[in-house]
């Protein structure tokens, strides 16, 4: 998408874990979210693909953050169905709820960037609040219909369409591979 790295991380991060800690399907299978040491572990991956300094995170942290992801993918279904309204009102009681505040940081030699962080400072608030803002500055532009919901049946997981010309439809290659082969089995019987 390119607004710039910071939101495209916390995009995909939103993306990750709404994908990874809520059920549903995936794939053309039932998904249910990975529990214990596993579903730490799939949190602490999505953390650190968008983040390169993400750090350990406690399993009270991965059951607050899986509420989150919940509610973010509320936000991707309402945008699915046409309901800009609805994915705006989400976003912004999450915003509110998080009190996310912009700060200006720089690290590991990069440039100066935005930052959003929640006022209570706990791992899962602030990419709480790093995520609602990614995704509202998403929503807030020309772009807002490049969040989606994978259209492969059976298959429910969300994507963020970053292609030029915005045409993505499914949540990977797989779901789309999934649909072409179903597609061109029916023309051949």
């Amino acid at each position: 998408m390119n607004f710039n790295s910071h939101t495209d991380a916390v995009v995909s991060i939103a993306v990750g874990l709404v994908n990874a800690l809520t059920e549903g399907e995936a794939r053309g299978r039932p998904y249910a979210p990975p529990t214990g040491e596993a579903r730490a572990a799939a949190v602490g991956d999505v953390l650190a693909a968008g983040d390169r300094r993400a750090p350990e995170v406690a399993e009270e942290e991965v059951d607050a953050l899986a509420e989150v992801a919940g509610r973010l993918r509320g936000v991707f279904e309402a945008v699915t169905r046409g309901d800009v309204d609805a994915a705006a009102l989400a976003l912004n009681e999450l915003l509110a709820e998080t009190d996310a505040r912009p700060h200006l940081d720089r690290h590991d030699g990069e440039p100066w960037h935005l930052h959003f962080h929640g006022a209570g400072g706990t791992l899962a608030g602030n990419y709480a609040a790093g995520c609602a803002t990614g995704l509202a500055v998403v929503l807030g532009s020309e772009l807002h219909d490049r969040l989606g919901v994978c259209t492969a049946p059976h298959c429910d997981r969300v994507y963020v369409d970053t292609s030029r010309n915005g045409t993505r439809r499914f949540c990977s290659t797989a779901c789309q591979n999934r649909v072409k082969t179903a597609a061109f089995r029916a023309r051949g019987a």
